[in-house]
């Protein structure tokens, strides 16, 4: 007897497409070429182009396995222990809004998990319409977590390719002309994906169009004290907009990057209000959302970041290690600026090391970075960004030389 035909009744989803970051790593490894290099996804590498566990983070590790942890549920909140370490990370010790009782932390799943939070709040919060502003260029999943939770997007001037550098103008025009209520995603160090960031003044402008316009900053912070190796410089702008302005801010962590948890998936989101009484309803609403998607959050990342934060000598040793790493991509920019400008002295590089963090908007166009990749094995997103953590001093020259072709041959 014949099989018989049975069409599904998902037949008619479609395909999605690739993520553009992930995908890149895909196809990264089918490429068997000795030379070739992944520049795509922003996860830290050694010189040795391997991972690193950090051994601040082994040594948490050991002390909580010799501590006999159990394995029983957080509370939906998270432990409570992190919670009040990474407000105190954020905000500083002796932070205005924490001693007044006006901020609120839910843990949750790293950075996206958090922004992903804070995008369902806002959309069962705010009025109906509420416009969320992302950043031209911004990290492309910051699009997906609002959409997917019903809010409306729409785009600010931010990246001037005329001067791979920051459009101010653009960006302030921008923001000027979004309705009161609007809410604008702000990175708060390390711009993803440019680089690219405002100065202090730059950023006072900034908060005092929102004080004037009503706007409600939502800071994603995904590389502290991991781009310029100082955790309070890399605080400065939420710390500026919360307490020298008095300014109400949403801000989503993570612990991804600066501690080199991404398999953790340790994160917080924090309200910081203006009184303690929309603190604590907020949270209990925020609560709810969480506990709707996930239930409670992982319990390992969270007790490594509070074992780290609150030991004052594992503190320092995270401190030397995150100077490690920033010093390392520092390094490396250094020397791809110096290898570019032998490579192709008739453009100005001087950008690569004006950037910070951990990636480099190269003004690369999508043909160049076809090229880079069909020819030269370098992958890299289509934007033209490429990661420097995955970037060996011993092969700057080699990419260099491939963005002189690339540029010199599309």
């Amino acid at each position: 007897m014949a099989a018989k035909t049975v069409t599904s009744i998902l037949a008619d989803v479609p395909q999605a497409p690739p993520d553009p970051i992930l995908g890149v790593s895909d196809a990264f490894r089918a490429d068997t070429h000795p030379d070739r290099m992944n520049l795509g996804v922003g996860a830290y590498r050694t010189e040795e182009g391997t991972p690193w566990v950090l051994p601040v983070v082994r040594e948490a590790e050991t002390r909580l396995l010799a501590s006999g942890v159990d394995k029983e549920y957080l509370p939906i909140d998270g432990l409570a222990a992190f919670n009040a370490a990474t407000a105190r990370l954020l905000l500083g010790e002796a932070s205005p809004a924490l001693e007044a009782g006006r901020v609120a932390t839910i843990q949750g799943l790293s950075g996206t998990g958090s922004l992903r939070v804070g995008a369902a709040f806002l959309a069962k919060f705010q009025p109906p319409g509420t416009v969320v502003y992302c950043s031209d260029p911004t990290w492309g999943n910051h699009f997906n977590i609002f959409g997917d939770a019903g809010m409306k997007t729409a785009k600010y001037r931010y990246f001037d390719p005329a001067t791979i550098g920051l459009d101010f103008a653009g960006m302030m025009e921008d923001l000027g002309a979004a309705p009161p209520g609007s809410v604008i995603i702000l990175h708060g160090c390390a711009h993803n994906p440019t680089g690219v960031d405002p100065t202090r003044e730059q950023w006072a402008a900034v908060a005092d169009l929102c004080a004037s316009r009503g706007l409600l900053p939502f800071f994603d912070v995904a590389y502290q004290g991991f781009a310029s190796g100082d955790l309070d410089a890399d605080a400065w702008a939420p710390r500026f907009f919360a307490h020298d302005k008095g300014l109400e801010i949403l801000v989503a962590q993570s612990y991804s990057k600066n501690l080199g948890l991404y398999a953790e998936r340790v994160g917080a989101l924090n309200f910081v209000l203006a009184d303690p009484g929309a603190a604590t309803r907020s949270l209990s609403q925020a609560k709810r959302i969480a506990r709707a998607m996930y239930s409670n959050p992982p319990a390992h990342g969270a007790r490594i970041v509070a074992a780290v934060v609150g030991d004052p000598a594992l503190f320092a040793q995270w401190k030397q290690e995150m100077a490690t790493m920033a010093g390392r991509i520092k390094s490396v920019r250094t020397q791809l600026a110096a290898e570019l400008a032998a490579a192709a002295p008739d453009r100005d590089w001087g950008f690569v090391t004006r950037q910070i963090g951990m990636f480099s908007f190269t003004g690369l166009t999508p043909a160049q970075v076809k090229r880079m990749t069909d020819v030269h094995h370098v992958y890299m997103t289509g934007d033209g960004r490429i990661s420097l953590a995955g970037l060996s001093a011993a092969k700057a020259g080699y990419l260099a030389a491939a963005m002189a072709d690339s540029i010199k041959e599309s």
